[in-house]
């Protein structure tokens, strides 16, 4: 017998009680052969004589059967997600406001005072101290302000995570709650990329337009937030949902703007201007009835700015000479 043979005969003796005791719950009590688990007959059977060494076994997983990822999600009772947009994360308890027992019967009077006290001490309770009553009041106040303004979840999320850094890094004293929660909420749409004007934005919070730009900017400064330049493609996108046009409108739209950025006239100017402007500016070239008003209703820029920067995109891609004969370059039908 070699020595390797011998090596591998020592290593499958077992060499502390531990290790004997695993092998022989492992083992057939009557042969020692393998056991093997059938789950569904809920036994446990020794692989070499048929021995049933457990019947009934448990089974830990759950009593409902799914078919799909989707099935599983549906059925499945682990609880909701924690989120940054509750100030304790969504994993405080909370008591219903319906005042009916487990099986739907109504409260009596005496039960009824009794859940009020309980939701009074338990409301106190999720709110402990100044700075968790000032985050509970600005995350309500940014999902209200993304609800107004058909904003996803992540960016609300996103915004809970810069007022959550503001908060921490003690940027608020002198400041409102309400204006730190805007400046959050509209770098987190830059920032995703899913942008708003601030206009837009302005006209959704409870605080004035200079005290928001102020506040924004102190609040990109002093947490160093990487915020680009808002693409005028993301604004472009949103204007065309808004308008019947067609896809050959919309296609030259897009190529409109993608020339002016490449001849870099788009540098300086406001995104959401070249974005209403190339809109329009498709829409003469490809002769649809689309008028400067209808553009400046739906993106909230003057027909004036439209006029100007719509003639330098066309100046941009050589489509002067396209337009119908009866438009002039600055948009006056003859």
């Amino acid at each position: 017998m070699t020595s390797t043979t011998i090596h591998q005969r020592d290593r499958t003796v077992p060499n502390t009680e531990q290790e004997r005791e695993s092998a022989e719950r492992d083992a057939c009590p009557e042969c020692g052969g393998r056991l093997v688990g059938d789950d569904e007959h809920a036994e446990t059977t020794c692989a070499e004589c048929g021995l049933v060494v457990e019947a009934d076994a448990i089974d830990h997983g759950p009593e409902w059967r799914t078919f799909d990822a989707a099935e599983r999600d549906s059925k499945s009772r682990v609880g909701a997600p924690t989120t940054k947009m509750m100030h304790d994360k969504g994993l405080s308890s909370s008591i219903g406001w319906q005042d009916r027992d487990a099986y739907g019967n109504s409260l009596g009077s005496r039960q009824r005072e009794k859940m009020q006290r309980l939701r009074t001490w338990d409301e106190r309770f999720r709110t402990r101290n100044s700075k968790e009553r000032n985050l509970k009041q600005a995350l309500g106040e940014i999902d209200r302000m993304a609800s107004a303004l058909g904003l996803p979840k992540n960016v609300r999320e996103t915004a809970s995570v810069i007022y959550r850094r503001a908060l921490k890094e003690d940027l608020l004293p002198g400041r409102s709650i309400e204006g730190v929660a805007t400046a959050s909420l509209y770098a987190a749409a830059r920032q995703t990329g899913v942008p708003r004007s601030l206009d837009e934005v302005a006209s959704v919070s409870r605080i004035d337009g200079m005290e928001f730009k102020r506040t924004y900017r102190y609040i990109v400064r002093e947490l160093g937030l990487e915020v680009k330049p808002a693409d005028p493609v993301q604004y472009l996108n949103r204007f065309e949902s808004e308008v019947d046009l067609g896809a050959e409108t919309k296609r030259r739209a897009h190529e409109l703007l993608s020339t002016a950025q490449k001849a870099g006239v788009t540098s300086g100017k406001s995104p959401i201007g070249l974005a209403a402007a190339a809109l329009y500016a498709a829409a003469l070239l490809e002769d649809e009835d689309l008028t400067q008003d209808a553009v400046s209703e739906i993106s909230g820029v003057s027909t004036v700015t439209i006029r100007n920067r719509y003639h330098d995109l066309l100046a941009a891609a050589d489509e002067t000479q396209a337009l119908p004969s009866n438009v002039s370059i600055d948009g006056a039908t003859a």
